[in-house]
């Protein structure tokens, strides 16, 4: 079930917010124009800016003014991605080369800082303080979520709740301000945009989990990276905390890991991934991204009943039920 399906009423909407994504970093600077298109035309789900048109269904919808966040909100994403792959050493991502790879380290930090400029330029065309609010608190957590994944690289004693801060500060808030904010800018009631925060949180923390469990579960093919990435770039994710659990296979887990950081060993990698595969960590990952998405569904009750609500549940389901 591909996410368009779901959604097939946005189709022409979102082709003009993806026009208007490439529209939005034009430059006459040709390397940095080639670079900053590099990533956004490798595709993606653009969930966020799906999330900001579905939260502007519950007020009075406007495309060229809900553009002004969808936009952005999915150049931030971008931005973050491209820095994410130099801190990483990522050769690949959506199945393409890096922009580091292509080019290099200083190419790629610029790039990412020139996408991330032109969506605070793009967001100052609406006048509402509480969007460029929300948006600039957004940006710091998302900082602070950022330098607390360097700070564990390879840290095989975190806590549950450190990794489950940090997913909250990397991914679920900007898609929780992406429902949020659609809504704003539509002039819903503060209690929709409320739910709509809400539901945006809990589906964006299922989302991180179900991303870390596709990375160990996923094909080359489906990730477009190589399995067990994270790991190598030393992530330790909510599969692996969980599997670390399990004293029949602590210490030899251990060992591969301290491999993978030592030697960049992909055999470890590979030995790694499978053991994981086999343990529990796999289920009570599942089990409690299906919390996230039951707490989503829950901040949907008390919205109005229209075809939106119904649209939202399924992106719930999509979001933990996906296979890329």
């Amino acid at each position: 079930m591909k996410l368009l399906d779901i959604l097939t009423e946005l189709k022409k909407d979102m082709k003009y917010i993806e026009k208007e994504l490439y529209k939005s970093v034009e430059t006459d600077q040709k390397l940095l124009a080639e670079t900053s298109l590099h990533l956004l035309k490798a595709g993606g789900k653009r969930l966020r800016p799906v999330f900001v048109l579905l939260g502007g269904k519950f007020g009075t919808y406007d495309i060229e003014v809900l553009k002004h966040i969808a936009v952005p909100l999915e150049l931030i994403h971008s931005s973050s991605l491209v820095h994410d792959d130099v801190i990483d050493n990522a050769k690949t991502r959506r199945g393409q080369l890096t922009v580091k790879s292509k080019w290099d380290n200083r190419i790629a930090m610029y790039t990412g800082d020139y996408i991330y400029a032109r969506a605070m330029l793009m967001i100052t065309e609406l006048p509402n303080p509480l969007i460029h609010q929300t948006m600039a608190k957004a940006m710091v957590q998302m900082t602070i979520g950022e330098m607390e994944q360097i700070r564990d690289f390879f840290n095989t004693d975190q806590s549950i709740r450190n990794y489950l801060l940090r997913i909250r500060r990397k991914t679920a808030l900007l898609i929780a301000i992406s429902c949020q904010l659609g809504a704003v800018a539509a002039g819903a009631s503060s209690d929709i945009c409320r739910r709509l925060y809400s539901y945006g949180y809990n589906v964006g923390m299922a989302f991180q989990i179900q991303d870390d469990l596709l990375d160990l579960r996923g094909t080359e093919k489906q990730l477009g990276k190589p399995p067990g990435s994270d790991m190598l770039q030393g992530n330790i994710t909510i599969p692996v905390i969980y599997a670390l659990q399990d004293e029949k296979i602590r210490a030899d887990l251990l060992q591969l890991i301290a491999n993978i950081r030592d030697q960049n060993d992909i055999g470890s990698v590979r030995a790694a991934v499978g053991m994981i595969k086999e343990s529990a960590g796999m289920t009570k990952a599942e089990e409690l991204a299906d919390r996230y998405m039951n707490k989503a569904l829950d901040a949907l009750e008390g919205l109005p009943d229209i075809k939106t609500k119904k649209n939202l549940r399924d992106i719930a389901h999509f979001v933990v039920k996906r296979s890329y």
